[in-house]
């Protein structure tokens, strides 16, 4: 018997390589026929498509024959670090800062108004991969952007620049980088008039430029293969992923990651009318996006976890010192493993923790200096995915306990999901679905709904 064609769908992480073999022709399109995780392999002396290659051989030796295609995101090396440069904070530099999460970034630093020699120190000191030079709206003002691309060329960091500003500055203010062979691509405004965020055509640079010049200087591989593979940050995909199952006919959708050094929240919304014209005098609410908390995380960022907790009043005080110890010998060794009944309550308490956090930061309205920014309104999602190992190693009753909050946080300042159902994604599909999206958008979806929605619900 002929085996299937096949697509191998390679996440490159910062711990594991997570594969995925699915099918892509006739009618099993979107079975999934073989996964497999295996170490990452970066680090001094090592090459990232070690790790990539053994998790291809592993699902060969599973699903038979070769792929059609080998496919591969990733987050390895920190993942993708953007900075953001704008005009004013609560209006460009907002939708910059708000396009630079949609497109998979960690959004390391955000500056607005024209660069001086402290800003520029200041953006150095972040150390970003790439930058998103936004600033005005179409045929506004193009003063701040011109000298911001002017400063840039001469003395900001040498990193690629992604120009999404004044439409009617763009010429001029590439030639100013070019002047001074600076790397930058130009796109659309993401904010082409006031209350309008346009933000896919600079997710889409930010997302070539990771692939094309940022993937090369992370010292992950050795020539140019690695690349070739990549078609984008994990976030990215894992995004796409859920835009996709959204746009499927299953509802808005909210996904969970808590790993062990960030928690991030997906989430894709649908379109109110009257919220999106209530805040579109300044930003457009976002309805599709993702926050990362750089704080919360169950290795790495466990004492984070025990900071925010204490901060949001989640964990009494009479148990604030035993938690900080469990969570310092997790950050000191981030390979340890539990090793008995407490350790595992101790890290599921850390996970429920680490999303009742992130969930509330994602959803919840913001005050700042600039004003009050709208919150997320999850009350009509209909279908919650919780992902990360913490998740896909325990039982029933951990995971009951893990994510009660996802419907049961009333006390934190945010509207959350009435009636969803709640899956795992056992299998890390989400990301592999993102990778086929594009051309194979059948495969994914069906993917998607055999994995998740399909799947028995937890409870």
């Amino acid at each position: 018997m002929t085996p299937p064609r096949w697509v191998a769908c390679v996440d490159t992480g910062s711990t594991f390589t997570k594969a995925a073999a699915v099918s892509i022709g006739g009618p099993d399109a979107g079975r999934l026929l073989a996964t497999a995780a295996v170490p990452t392999t970066v680090g001094p002396g090592l090459d990232v498509l070690t790790g990539l290659d053994d998790a291809v051989a592993a699902l060969v030796a599973e699903a038979g024959g070769e792929p059609a295609e080998i496919r591969a995101c990733s987050s390895a090396g920190g993942g993708l670090r953007l900075a953001v440069v704008g005009h004013e904070r609560v209006v460009t530099a907002e939708a910059g800062a708000r396009v630079g999460l949609s497109a998979g970034a960690k959004v390391v630093h955000v500056s607005s108004g024209r660069l001086d020699r402290a800003g520029l120190d200041a953006l150095a000191a972040a150390r970003p991969d790439v930058l998103l030079l936004v600033g005005g709206t179409d045929g506004g003002d193009a003063e701040v952007l011109l000298h911001n691309a002017a400063r840039l060329a001469s003395s900001g960091p040498r990193v690629p620049i992604v120009l999404a500003g004044n439409v009617d500055a763009r010429d001029d203010a590439v030639a100013l980088l070019h002047a001074r062979r600076r790397t930058v691509v130009a796109c659309a405004n993401v904010l082409p008039r006031i209350g309008v965020l346009d933000p896919l055509p600079a997710r889409g640079a930010i997302r070539d430029v990771f692939v094309r010049h940022v993937i090369g200087g992370k010292g992950l591989t050795r020539g140019p293969r690695f690349a070739r593979l990549v078609r984008g940050a994990t976030p990215d995909l894992v995004l796409a992923g859920v835009e996709l199952l959204a746009d499927s006919g299953t509802g808005d959708v909210l996904l969970v990651d808590v790993g062990g050094a960030t928690t991030d929240v997906y989430s894709a919304l649908t379109p109110d009318a009257e919220e999106s014209e209530l805040h579109r005098e300044v930003v457009e609410v976002m309805w599709r996006g993702r926050t990362v908390e750089g704080d919360l995380g169950m290795r790495w960022s466990a004492t984070g976890v025990v900071d925010a907790a204490r901060s949001e009043r989640l964990v009494a005080a009479d148990d604030v010192e035993a938690l900080a110890v469990e969570a310092h010998r997790r950050h000191d060794d981030p390979g340890w493993l539990p090793q008995d009944d407490h350790d595992q309550r101790t890290d599921a308490l850390l996970a429920r923790l680490a999303l009742t956090t992130a969930l509330r930061r994602h959803a919840r309205p913001a005050e700042s200096a600039e004003g009050r920014t709208p919150g997320r309104d999850l009350s009509h999602v209909s279908l919650v995915i919780a992902s990360g190992g913490v998740f896909r190693h325990a039982d029933d009753e951990q995971l009951d306990a893990m994510l009660a909050p996802v419907t049961g946080d009333h006390a934190g300042g945010w509207r959350v999901p009435a009636s969803p159902r709640i899956t795992v994604d056992r299998r890390y599909v989400v990301a592999a679905a993102g990778l086929l999206a594009p051309d194979h958008a059948d495969a994914a979806v069906a993917l998607l709904q055999h994995a998740l929605v399909e799947a028995a619900p937890l409870g």
